[in-house]
């Protein structure tokens, strides 16, 4: 047995709403693009394009049509292309998740953005605020450079708001336009790997410690930063814009810090891994998730969700995470029961949110 305690100021996460883009990619339209753009009788190439065969991804969104690219395209170009996504889908997600939590845009206190594939000045989220017509005297909180870790960090920073303000409701939105950053004169294995995997996305959040509101309640964030892992994952700032570095070493990563870290995230509550029935993870890949369910010693059907979305959207980095997490709220599962978000970013770093429902 545990001894977690009910508290009963803990806020909570009341809805989740998620956007895509108008465009999608098959993997095998994938792996075309990709052997026509880095054709070369002295690589081999083919033994590299096996990487769109192990991920386990079917289908992704794109914020541009396929043919766009095929060529190179300067920073310029690509940021302003991600600026007209993140704020058509930002708005989308954003209304979904309202109208799952029957609030409105002039209900939020404040509205978190987490994002690392663009640049705006003035941010994405006051641009929002105007679109919505929410508050003008709401909190604002951009937060760049998470990566991957993103989703899971900017909902607990949201609901670390709404606990330090009881009473209050707080929007957090996380969108990603990972295509954009593809380098079509790259032909490295990161490059390679990215385009095998990634898509784009969003996904906005409501949280709140409002008595009228209900939803999964968080116990209790988690955040690691672990030394000399800066080279796992990352950016390379190029003048065509932003080159994706990535290394092999990710699922030896987890398996073997994350085991350790959960423990520690889950002990000032006397929860043990095997209290857990929820886990909503990230799925960074098959390798990763598969990785995550060796170290934990869970099965790997605890994980289906994250795997369903990989299949069907890729791994679209910091809003991911909150696309499993819709998935499990719309399920509604049975309440009093323990759970585990989870993601893992640049840094080399890890974000846990252990909930109840």
């Amino acid at each position: 047995m545990n001894s977690a305690a009910n508290h009963s100021i803990n806020p909570k996460v009341v809805s989740v709403g998620t956007a895509l883009p108008q465009y999608s990619v098959t993997q095998a339209e994938a792996r075309a693009l990709t052997r026509a753009i880095f054709s070369d009788p002295s690589r081999d190439l083919e033994r590299l394009l096996r990487v769109f065969d192990n991920g386990h991804v079917k289908k992704r969104y794109l914020s541009a049509p396929l043919e766009w690219y095929y060529s190179n395209h300067t920073w310029s170009e690509r940021n302003a292309i991600y600026v007209s996504t993140a704020l058509e889908l930002s708005e989308r997600s954003i209304r979904i998740a309202l109208e799952r939590a029957n609030l409105s845009p002039r209900d939020m206190d404040a509205i978190f953005y987490v994002s690392t594939t663009g640049l705006s000045t003035p941010s994405i989220d006051s641009l929002l605020m105007k679109r919505l017509d929410m508050k003008r005297h709401a909190t604002r909180v951009p937060i760049w450079g998470l990566g991957c870790a993103g989703g899971a960090s900017g909902l607990n920073r949201a609901l670390d708001y709404a606990r330090a303000y009881p009473g209050s409701r707080v929007l957090l939105v996380s969108c990603e336009t990972s295509s954009l950053t593809f380098q079509a004169n790259d032909p490295s294995r990161a490059n390679l790997v990215s385009v095998s995997i990634f898509g784009d996305g969003c996904a906005a959040a409501v949280v709140s410690s409002h008595p009228d509101d209900t939803g999964f309640e968080a116990l209790r964030g988690h955040s690691t930063l672990w030394d000399d892992t800066e080279d796992v994952m990352g950016w390379e700032v190029v003048d065509s814009g932003m080159k994706v570095t990535l290394s092999k070493s990710v699922p030896d990563v987890v398996q073997k810090y994350i085991r350790s870290d959960v423990e520690l995230a889950l002990r000032p509550l006397g929860l043990r891994i095997a209290d857990l029935t929820h886990f909503v993870t990230h799925p960074g890949g098959e390798k990763v998730l598969s990785a995550f369910c060796d170290a934990l010693g869970i099965l790997s059907c605890k994980l289906e969700d994250a795997r369903l979305i990989l299949e069907a959207h890729g791994n679209m980095s910091s809003p991911t995470v909150l696309f499993a997490l819709e998935r499990l709220l719309l399920r509604q599962p049975a309440s009093g029961e323990y759970g585990l978000l989870t993601a893992m970013g640049p840094g080399f770093s890890a974000e846990h949110l252990v909930f109840k429902t």
